[in-house]
């Protein structure tokens, strides 16, 4: 055989066999890499529903329900007030000596009238949300603005027949996977569904009393 053909055939049967090593390690890389950027994902679009949760409990505690409505919300935020008590005056520490707890001392120091309490009214976001965003808040990361969180409230009755205030909120594996491996976002999906469980991420409830994720 030639030399300079047998030369060729080596160099070609080298480079095959590294496209094919190249092709199984991307093959093997895929998945771990497709898991890395899929839970970096998870956990912001967590994060922002954390944000939400903490706006439907603080619209809970002024008005007694949930919202349904991220205008309501972002309203709320934007231009409510929320009413607090404040303490006017020092519990003496004699006081707190024979109290039982903190709470039993600032009573009995409001009954001899040595403390008041003042109703005042404060800015929801200048209390509870100064660095929060709100005017991406209903948006999925991810998704360029174009997709908003799936957002449900009401009332569900108890066993004891009380009705319980509720909401519950959503964001499909579909909606913040765009651009990673469609297959794999498909698989996880498919594994959900055959768990009977909802393909993403669930904040609360509207069958039970709760504000857990479901990845609690």
């Amino acid at each position: 055989m030639n030399k300079g053909l047998k030369i060729g055939i080596n160099v070609f049967l080298i480079a095959v066999v590294l496209f094919l090593a190249l092709k199984l390690f991307s093959n093997i890389m895929a998945p771990i890499h497709f898991k890395n950027n899929f839970n970096e994902r998870t956990n912001v679009v967590k994060d922002k529903m954390m944000k939400i949760r903490e706006v439907e409990m603080a619209y809970l505690d002024t008005y007694g329900k949930y919202s349904a409505n991220f205008d309501t919300l972002l309203n709320f935020v934007k231009n409510d007030s929320i009413i607090v008590i404040k303490s006017v005056g020092t519990v003496p520490d004699s006081i707190y000596l024979t109290a039982k707890t903190r709470k039993e001392a600032e009573l009995k120091a409001l009954e001899l009238g040595i403390i008041s309490r003042d109703t005042i009214k404060i800015s929801v976001r200048d209390s509870l949300f100064k660095n929060l965003n709100c005017d991406t808040l209903q948006f999925i990361p991810y998704t360029d603005l174009t997709e908003v969180f799936q957002l449900q409230a009401g009332f569900i009755k108890t066993l004891s027949q009380s009705e319980r205030p509720v909401f519950e909120l959503k964001a499909h594996n579909n909606s913040f996977s765009k651009g990673l491996k469609e297959q794999l976002v498909i698989n996880l999906n498919d594994a959900a569904r055959d768990n009977e469980e909802f393909p993403g991420l669930i904040v609360g409830s509207m069958t039970e009393v709760t504000t857990a994720g479901n990845w609690d």
